[in-house]
């Protein structure tokens, strides 16, 4: 159900449309990002499956509905409301870019036409699940242009702010163009490639640390990564190297990774394991991997936990969900915030992208030159098509980004958009 994943004022303004007699008046609610996190250039958009399934399953149970007559913000209200909330559903419209789709500060992600209440009541969970799998895609953009057409494998579970939160990293990760994940539920949700076979732990609980080598190799046989450095780095290279295949490869976990790679890439070479990689890990982001890769580190595959995972330099994407149009008593409006630092633009846009630009035009204006972005994926609270294939989102995004994702990227506004601007003031 979740109809409680939300902020509490979304449920006192619900219960305020309804006294006011306005809970079926039409809105339409825009989900955008003010501006760009630092050394942002784009954004990928993604969560968009997750925001549709969410729509799909609202509703309160009757053990929500019991808890929140208790509180004593709603004392004052009747049988009615709460029967009102216990039909509540989605049956909005909802239109949106593909996942995977490169965008910038500013432009709509998501747009929400329904009854003001079945519109107001997502926005805490469609923020949520959308922006924070937006922030990870994007920093996972930004990861793999680093690493210059080398593997990148997502291992940030452990460090992610929630084990939720961990899947769902794992899973913006991949549609942005990650290898696989660590994440076991992620793999197995979104038939996502699973990553890794032994912690330092494991090494430590046998006598010898040819005997550990030897044992996980008995297990995983041509998946096998050794790793190495849980005593002395170069010794475990030389004996990872002397058992031989079947060998996927070594992981180097600490130290001079440049160093200690060259060296590893050496002995490997000198046993006759050329086909053997090796995948770096220790803290790594698109900084340390640019690095690397500049001075000649021979590193295969790259695993990035906590950067990745938390998008550690840029932890919070500033993503917003504003009223653009509203009809009621008085008529269709075109409301928008006027405050500084924090307006909005008027009414339900479009996208129009040109191999140059893009242009954000009025949804109601005529179709402009280029390719319209915004399709609608719902209508009256049902999917207008199936459910994303993750592997679809995955190869439409490489192409986005191959030929959007270049900072500097020029953002029109219509004629038609800007002069409403000027009408509604």
């Amino acid at each position: 159900m979740r109809a409680l994943f939300t902020d509490f004022y979304q449920l006192t303004m619900t219960a305020g449309y309804w006294q006011a007699g306005k809970t079926a008046e039409s809105a339409t609610f825009e989900m955008f990002v003010r501006r760009l996190p630092p050394e942002r250039d784009f954004l990928v958009v993604c969560g968009l499956e997750q925001a549709l399934e969410y729509l799909e399953q609202l509703a309160f149970d009757e053990d929500e509905l019991a808890y929140l007559k208790e509180l004593p913000q709603f004392q004052s209200l009747g049988t009615a409301f709460w029967d009102f909330l216990r039909s509540f559903r989605f049956r909005g419209d909802v239109y949106s870019a593909p996942e995977g789709t490169v965008l910038f500060a500013n432009e709509p992600l998501l747009t929400v036409r329904a009854p003001l209440a079945e519109a107001q009541v997502p926005e805490t969970y469609l923020l949520a699940t959308i922006g924070f799998q937006t922030l990870i895609a994007t920093k996972a953009a930004r990861i793999l242009s680093a690493a210059e057409g080398r593997s990148v494998v997502e291992f940030g579970c452990r460090r992610a702010h929630a084990p939720e939160a961990g899947c769902l990293a794992g899973r913006a990760a991949y549609i942005a163009g990650c290898a696989g994940t660590s994440n076991v539920e992620a793999g197995f949700r979104y038939s996502i490639p699973v990553f890794g076979t032994a912690a330092h732990s494991w090494v430590l609980s046998f006598p010898a640390e040819r005997d550990a080598f030897a044992a996980l190799q008995a297990v995983l046989r041509e998946r096998t990564v050794q790793l190495i450095d849980t005593y002395d780095t170069l010794n475990g290279a030389q004996l990872a190297a002397e058992l031989g295949a079947p060998l996927w490869g070594v992981r180097l976990d600490s130290g001079d990774l440049l160093e200690l790679s060259q060296s590893a890439r050496r002995i490997l070479d000198e046993h006759g394991l050329a086909s053997a990689r090796i995948m770096a890990t220790n803290d790594l982001d698109e900084h340390s991997i640019a690095r690397l890769l500049k001075s000649g580190a021979p590193i295969d595959v790259f695993g990035v936990g906590t950067s990745l995972a938390t998008s550690y330099d840029a932890p919070a994407l500033p993503c917003v969900y504003k009223l653009v149009e509203h009809t009621g008593a008085e008529g269709q409006r075109f409301p928008y915030k006027k405050s500084e630092g924090k307006m909005t633009l008027p009414g339900r846009k479009q996208i129009y992208r040109t191999a140059d630009a893009d242009w954000v035009a009025l949804a109601s204006e005529p179709a402009a030159d280029g390719l319209p972005l915004i399709k609608q994926v719902m209508r009256e609270g049902v999917r207008t098509g199936p459910s994303f294939s993750i592997e679809a989102a995955r190869e439409y995004t490489q192409d986005q980004i191959a030929r959007f994702g270049k900072a500097g990227r020029p953002v029109h506004y219509s004629p038609a958009l800007l002069k409403l601007v000027e009408e509604e003031q």
